[in-house]
């Protein structure tokens, strides 16, 4: 390799300096889903941005999802996926699956990755230390009318004490969005709303969803790169802003208005896509803003 050739790598790392100082001790909320989450070759790039941000002194925290997962096992075992819009109908059976899927396959899968590449991963559900507590929450229907959906949560509070003893002593939280009723029930929930709720309640630096798409789109279909509250709010009510992409607003708007610092929405698809929001100039994606 040509000595010029090793000073642009060399420059490559003096670049990402700035980024390190300003966001070391800080706590990064990472939403892990889509085809990162899908694809070998990304899920070994992830676990390994993941473990460079937590070597040089971040504090990432993952809440993953696992939807897709959910409905081929359910398939696997004969019950057929039943959605009322774009809400998965969870009765008593499909919550075990999901709590199956997501805390004792998805989230353990996780943990062993980033563990192979060096790690120090702990996996937790919201049953663990009532990390999540929730109710059942109602699907609003576009009349305005409510449909009971089952067993689907809306996070009532984050305790967020068990993770910061896990950032705190080194170790990378990652967490399956299973929450707990005040019975003891068990509840399914979004998990871009619990990534959006878990950041707010440690204050995050940042909460940074990956997703399938470049970031959020303006009316003219081009990619907005810095989004305000008050612009998301009005690009959801002209119906610009729909479906997955709701909830991810949705949630990114919570952990601002619940004390984030910032909060972006990026395309998972891009290898180290991460690496590139955190420790560059540039980013990627669409950044909100309060």
């Amino acid at each position: 390799m040509e000595i010029q050739q090793l000073v642009q790598r060399a420059e490559v790392l003096i670049e990402a300096l700035p980024y390190i100082r300003a966001f070391q001790g800080k706590t990064l909320v990472i939403k892990y889903g889509g085809a990162a989450m899908e694809q070998a070759d990304l899920k070994e790039q992830f676990a390994k941005d993941v473990l460079l941000l937590r070597l040089v002194g971040m504090r990432p925290v993952i809440v993953h999802g696992g939807g897709p997962q959910i409905g081929a096992l359910m398939k696997r075992l004969g019950k057929e996926p039943e959605f009322v819009g774009g809400m998965r109908v969870t009765d008593e059976e499909t919550v075990q699956i999901v709590e199956m899927v997501l805390v004792g396959k998805i989230n353990k899968e996780i943990v062993g990755l980033i563990n192979l590449h060096g790690g120090r991963a702990v996996g937790l559900s919201g049953k663990d230390a009532s990390l999540l507590r929730a109710h059942r929450r109602l699907h609003k229907m576009p009349d305005g009318t409510s449909v009971d959906i089952g067993l689907v949560g809306e996070v009532e509070s984050v305790n967020p004490e068990p993770i910061m003893l896990l950032e705190e002593n080194g170790f990378i939280p990652v967490i399956a969005p299973v929450g707990v009723g005040a019975a003891g029930e068990t509840y399914n929930i979004n998990a871009d709303l619990v990534a959006g709720d878990v950041a707010a309640a440690l204050f995050a630096e940042k909460l940074i969803h990956l997703t399938d798409v470049t970031g959020i789109n303006g009316e003219d279909g081009r990619l907005v790169s810095t989004l305000t509250k008050r612009e998301a709010e009005r690009l959801i009510k002209a119906g610009v802003i729909d479906g997955g992409m709701l909830p991810k607003v949705e949630s990114s708007l919570r952990a601002l208005t619940g004390g984030a610092q910032k909060a972006h929405i990026i395309d998972g698809r891009v290898p180290h896509a991460i690496v590139l929001e955190v420790l560059t100039k540039e980013g990627i994606g669409t950044e909100i803003v309060l």
